[in-house]
């Protein structure tokens, strides 16, 4: 079961809806009975806006009954990082850390992207949560985020950066801990990147694929009986002017069919990339009001 694991990164194109995807599933697991934590990488402030709550910190708070959530930000992820790990005690009274942070990170590749993933792979270590849920960065970044312990572990043989590097390396490799959550709607672009994630996170990485969603799906607009019938209104309102105030209405929903036609297209390339992985398939129905309120609804049929 997808929320069985203590860990998963919600990843997609800019634009599929991951964001609302991540917060459904916090809040699902939450609703579950799970102590759960809810970050954003990017602190945008997309995830307050999804959950509805004021602007969130770097400080995680309890914002729904067992759902806390955070907002990553790079000079907060290097104190605590320094905190934690560096233990140095001098820390709080350290100055303005944007100009360390820019001389370490251009050392080594993977030293800025370890700092946000330090952060999430130390609460799942130290287990203050039963799930943390990560609202990752966009499929172009999403690798370079998770193989950064993987990367600065083989270029550093010692010390406290390679100690650190290892064990967040094992949290992210433990199939059983941790996940790679894909969004995608049913759309050309979206379907094609995640294809090719799957297949990047499949071959370069040892991450496991948890699942691939497919969001934003339009419904079906008639059973397959009512085609028929249909078509012959269709027909009779193009070739009878008595009829042409039916024209509109049948026009939009040629217009839905035809969008319906594209999303099952494009559904089956996503199935059959899941299904290639042996990756779990979920589809979610468009919405048009209360979004994470419905999809987190949905999301305890689908997952249950």
């Amino acid at each position: 079961m997808l929320t069985s694991r203590r860990l998963l990164f919600v990843t997609g194109k800019g634009g599929v809806g991951k964001t609302t995807i991540a917060t459904a599933l916090a809040r699902h697991a939450a609703r579950s009975g799970k102590r759960t934590l809810l970050v954003e990488m990017d602190a945008k402030g997309a995830v307050a806006n999804a959950l509805g709550v004021d602007e969130l910190g770097f400080e995680p708070r309890e914002v729904e009954p067992s759902l806390h959530a955070m907002a990553m930000t790079t000079e907060d992820s290097l104190r605590e990082y320094i905190r934690l790990f560096v233990r140095n005690p001098l820390v709080s009274t350290m100055g303005p850390l944007a100009k360390i942070l820019d001389f370490v990170a251009n050392a080594a590749p993977g030293v800025k992207e370890i700092l946000a993933i330090g952060k999430v792979c130390w609460e799942v270590r130290e287990r203050h949560y039963d799930l943390v849920v990560v609202d990752a960065e966009a499929t172009g970044h999403i690798v370079a985020q998770i193989e950064a312990p993987t990367i600065l572990s083989g270029l550093v043989q010692v010390g406290v950066i390679r100690e650190q590097s290892v064990w967040m390396r094992d949290i992210l490799h433990d199939v059983e801990q941790t996940g790679v959550v894909v969004v995608a709607t049913p759309e050309e672009m979206p379907v094609a990147e995640t294809v090719e994630l799957l297949d990047r996170l499949h071959t370069s990485t040892k991450v496991n694929v948890a699942a691939v969603i497919a969001n934003r799906v339009p419904p079906v607009v008639f059973r397959d009986a009512d085609v028929p019938v249909v078509d012959a209104l269709v027909a009779a309102a193009q070739a009878n002017t008595a009829l042409g105030q039916l024209g509109a209405p049948l026009a939009l929903v040629t217009i839905a069919r035809e969008r319906r036609a594209r999303a099952e297209r494009h559904l089956y390339s996503l199935a059959s990339a899941a299904q290639r992985d042996g990756v779990d398939f979920v589809v979610m129905a468009e919405k048009d009001h209360d979004i994470v309120e419905s999809l987190s609804r949905d999301l305890a049929v689908e997952l249950s």
